[in-house]
């Protein structure tokens, strides 16, 4: 159904999606979310995914003990004492 400016359901759902993500994940509020330029909001959501994504990544390859592992030595190994 259309409002009276044009903006189906679906569309204020996707909103209000975006406004929960930048909320839940990003630490948003909703008047900060609110006011920003669509395009910007839209930029911000984007992001703000890819970088959780990339987090995520670089956690799971942390506990697999991945390719970024480094082996201690006498020249990286910390000093005691």
């Amino acid at each position: 159904m259309r409002t009276f400016f044009g903006l189906t359901d679906e569309y204020m759902q996707n909103v209000y999606e975006q406004f929960f993500f930048l909320q839940y994940s990003g630490g948003w509020s909703l008047t900060e979310a609110y006011n920003l330029p669509v395009g910007l909001r839209k930029w911000f959501v984007e992001r703000l995914s890819k970088q959780l994504e990339d987090e995520k990544k670089a956690m799971e390859e942390a506990s697999k003990g991945g390719k970024k592992s480094q082996t201690l030595n006498k020249f990286n190994q910390p000093r005691m004492g």
